[in-house]
């Protein structure tokens, strides 16, 4: 198995063709207990005019179809941004093993920033979590963007 900071990067190649599709730029991919990449996929809320499009279902739900089952059990899904609530109870029911993620959400984390939704004790399945993984890589990119979208040089 290749390290975290591998997948964390072709998570980031995910992000790259978000912004370039003019969405989030936030990438995820889902890697199954040998090291495959299962599941790749990036935000695509607006072109899909689907409110769980974030890059963390998309992934996901590759994953599934790829695997022929919704349960992800063994595998890690690396995602650039902190997930969302939506995200982290998609990530509870896919029986993930580990989630690894870049930059912190301070506004909607909900594995630190916010709250720590993975570990409340009512869920019948716990998921490890690794945060800050080439976090200022995902901070920049992030940055960039809304900069770009606001008009104002990146920082």
């Amino acid at each position: 198995m290749r390290s975290d900071e591998f997948y964390m990067y072709r998570a980031l190649d995910q992000a790259h063709l978000a912004a370039a599709a003019g969405e989030v730029p936030v990438g995820a991919v889902v890697v199954d207990a040998r090291g495959e990449i299962i599941g790749a996929a990036y935000n695509a809320p607006v072109a899909s005019c689907d409110p769980s499009g974030h890059a963390e279902i998309r992934a996901l739900r590759k994953a599934g179809q790829q695997q022929g089952n919704y349960r992800l059990e063994g595998c890690t899904l690396f995602v650039t941004l902190e997930p969302c609530m939506m995200c982290s109870g998609a990530m509870v029911h896919a029986r993930l093993a580990r989630l690894v993620y870049g930059a912190a959400e301070p506004r909607a984390g909900m594995i630190e920033s916010k709250a720590n939704l993975l570990a409340q004790p009512w869920f019948n399945h716990q998921i490890a979590v690794t945060g800050g993984v080439l976090a200022s890589a995902s901070q920049k990119l992030l940055k960039g963007f809304f900069a770009t979208r606001r008009g104002s040089p990146s920082k």
